[in-house]
């Protein structure tokens, strides 16, 4: 199949399963063409069947902002009549759907008709696509999509919710590659353990794009109540707006010495080989991939119980669950899983056996279906 994929070509979750999917079709034989405004941040280097067109909206004085939806627009055209796509897959509604919607009913006016899924990541809906300035335009485009995806049934219920929504939505959840994250556990070096945990300490970890409803500043609180129990280093992997005040934070707390802020890396899978424990306190998560990435590294999590993370964290099994801002039952949930060593292997193996459900290989052939359903 000749499949166009538009997402985000950052870190974001969205961004990163639009990415890993298109990879993994690539690998089965699919011709896979990247839409979009950047090189995608996981797709690092050359491989058969993967093609990158790049979005350049016209920068004119005119503009205070650049167009990038006519401009997505029209690549997105362009891409389809002399790539001959068969189907196109946008990830996050906000502009990626409605640039969809206006690109095929220009391709009708060649004689074309492609058909596009639109996947529902989370804040494209949750917070964005509810701001009036946006919500007519959304409704639209989820309305007009040929099939329309959720990564959860929580962003499922919530699209119904918040938007008049007249078709179905199918829940096709997000996915790892176990194997990846398994390799990078076996690889792990004590060597490498040793320079953030040189006296056995156990490591927590955290990983987002430091905005405020991931509410990073709840992981350094949680952390500081921890360490007072139990020997430990914290280990931030990301970068953001709040990056700032979690320093200030971490001076305020007397923290600093025990946190080591690692910036933005792509392979992740060799940061949670690290890990002991997986902090996720957000205020809002409609999936929560990096918790999934921690549980296929054998890491348990403790998260809060928004969204589509009690469908993924199994309370008491792979981690627990905790109501956002509830720092306290964190930390104690936290301590109750690391003060044990049998305790907390009975939660990695836990954690690693959910994450299989979520594997790759039991979610691409959903996605494989519903492109063939749409080609004639």
């Amino acid at each position: 199949m000749n499949i166009g994929i538009v997402g985000y070509p950052t870190f974001g979750g969205s961004g990163v399963v639009a990415t890993e999917l298109g990879k993994a079709l690539a690998k089965k034989g699919h011709n896979i063409h990247f839409i979009t405004y950047n090189q995608p941040a996981r797709l690092e280097e050359i491989t058969p069947h993967i093609f990158y067109h790049e979005v350049n909206p016209a920068d004119y004085p005119l503009f205070d902002y650049l167009p990038y939806e006519a401009a997505l627009s029209s690549k997105i055209v362009d891409v389809a009549r002399f790539e001959r796509l068969e189907v196109l897959h946008v990830h996050y509604a906000i502009p990626h759907a409605s640039a969809a919607f206006m690109a095929k009913e220009i391709l009708k006016t060649h004689g074309i008709n492609l058909p596009f899924i639109t996947t529902l990541h989370g804040t494209d809906i949750t917070l964005v696509g509810r701001d009036p300035s946006y919500e007519p335009v959304i409704t639209f485009a989820i309305n007009q999509s040929d099939v329309v995806t959720s990564v959860s049934e929580s962003l499922k219920q919530d699209t119904y919710t918040h938007f008049k929504i007249n078709r179905e939505i199918k829940v096709i959840p997000n996915f790892v590659c176990t194997d990846l994250y398994r390799e990078a556990r076996e690889k792990l070096s004590p060597e490498i353990v040793n320079q953030y945990a040189p006296n056995f300490e156990k490591i927590i970890m955290h990983i987002s794009n430091f905005r405020k409803v991931k509410r990073v500043d709840d992981v350094v609180r949680v952390f500081d109540k921890v360490r007072k129990k139990i020997p430990s280093k914290l280990l931030l992997v990301g970068d953001g707006p709040e990056r700032q005040k979690i320093e200030n934070l971490c001076r305020e707390l007397g923290t600093c010495n025990d946190i080591f802020f690692i910036g933005k890396i792509k392979s992740t899978e060799y940061a949670l080989a690290l890990a002991d424990l997986f902090l996720l306190p957000s205020a809002s998560e409609s999936f929560g991939l990096s918790a999934l990435e921690a549980m296929a590294s054998g890491v348990p999590v403790i998260s809060t119980n928004t969204g589509g993370l009690p469908e993924l964290n199994i309370h008491g099994k792979t981690g627990f669950l905790a109501n956002v801002g509830d720092v306290d039952a964190m930390a104690n949930y936290a301590v109750q899983i690391l003060e044990n060593e049998s305790t907390l292997q009975q939660f990695r193996k836990a954690a690693m056996e959910q994450s299989t459900n979520f594997d790759i290989r039991k979610i691409l052939p959903l996605y494989e279906d519903l492109y063939r359903s749409l080609i004639p």
